[in-house]
């Protein structure tokens, strides 16, 4: 298979790059060159935002097209057109941001999509994403996949969200961990996703699906004792109430990354179905290998984690940790 990677150099991309090449395929990486790809890649650059930031991609074949982009969905647009009748399948990276809030529980990929269009600009994350959608779609139709991915955590994160509870947990002492304990966690090892991608360019699938482990894949308690046991850490969990935190103006999914409070929230970022992803081969790999490839990772590259520059950093203060703990 001949693969032109959109990115590559970076968390998702990368993930299906390296996927790709232990398949033995022949892999293209465009991007802009801040990042070294992975060895054994044919190398363009370019910059999608810029004035002929395309022109690299002008000529060439390939099988498939995997895009990561995340940004304004002209982007997406301008680059399906270029590679209309030279690439056989685009995949896009979306995400299940682009459903309109609150998703109701058990909702698969038929639930309602928030507005958007293939010729916009700069629009907030579920617009540019559900846009993207139909920027490949419009040019590409049932040549089109759109893989729909919830929390995504594993190896090259550099949202920070993981690699924060890694780096806090093996600093010892008292920590802050958000309850409820027994609280389902729905994710997406980015190597899982990088799986069930290509094998879903192999077998030819279109349209959308949501890409995200099962509803109480794991909980609250074994995703951070799995960071405590990983780190060899003499952390002690000091589990509170989601009340208190929330009192003391801390905020989910930020200050304390993957958390959420029980409520609307929860249960539309929690109770996913993916029935339709799993019907066709998704597997997901249990949190304590996540954990522990991630923490490995962080070693090997100095123990601090890339920030992407587009998102902000996660992580609670210590100062407000400790507010909380001598409360």
């Amino acid at each position: 298979m001949r693969l032109l990677m959109l990115g590559g150099t970076e968390f998702v991309g990368r993930a299906i790059t390296e996927g790709a090449l232990a398949r033995g395929w022949d892999v293209t990486v465009f991007h802009r060159g801040r990042h070294e790809p992975p060895k054994g890649v044919r190398s363009l650059h370019g910059d999608r935002t810029g004035e002929d930031g395309l022109k690299a991609l002008a000529d060439g074949k390939w099988d498939a097209v995997v895009d990561t982009w995340s940004g304004a969905p002209s982007a997406v647009r301008d680059t399906a057109r270029l590679l209309d009748g030279r690439v056989a399948r685009y995949a896009y990276i979306s995400s299940r941001s682009v459903y309109e809030y609150p998703t109701p529980i058990g909702q698969g990929e038929e639930a309602d999509v928030v507005d958007g269009s293939p010729d916009d600009g700069d629009v907030d994350y579920a617009e540019a994403k559900r846009g993207g959608e139909l920027a490949a779609q419009g040019v590409f139709g049932d040549k089109s996949l759109l893989v729909r991915a919830g929390l995504i955590l594993g190896p090259y994160e550099n949202i920070g969200r993981l690699p924060w509870w890694l780096i806090r947990i093996a600093e010892g002492g008292r920590v802050l961990a958000p309850g409820p304990r027994d609280a389902g966690l729905q994710y997406i090892d980015v190597r899982d996703l990088a799986v069930w991608t290509l094998d879903a360019i192999e077998q030819g699938l279109s349209g959308p699906y949501n890409l995200i482990s099962s509803p109480g894949h794991t909980t609250m308690r074994e995703f951070l004792e799995a960071c405590k046991q990983t780190t060899g850490s003499d952390a002690d969990l000091v589990w509170t109430d989601p009340e208190r935190i929330l009192e003391a103006g801390i905020e989910p999914w930020t200050d304390l990354p993957v958390w959420l409070p029980p409520g609307e929230i929860y249960d539309t970022m929690q109770h996913t179905n993916v029935d339709k992803a799993l019907a066709t081969g998704l597997e997901c790999r249990p949190v304590q290998e996540t954990v522990a490839d991630t923490w490995e990772w962080l070693q090997a590259i100095g123990g601090r984690a890339p920030q992407r520059p587009d998102r902000p950093a996660v992580g609670l203060p210590a100062d407000k940790e400790a507010e909380v703990l001598e409360g």
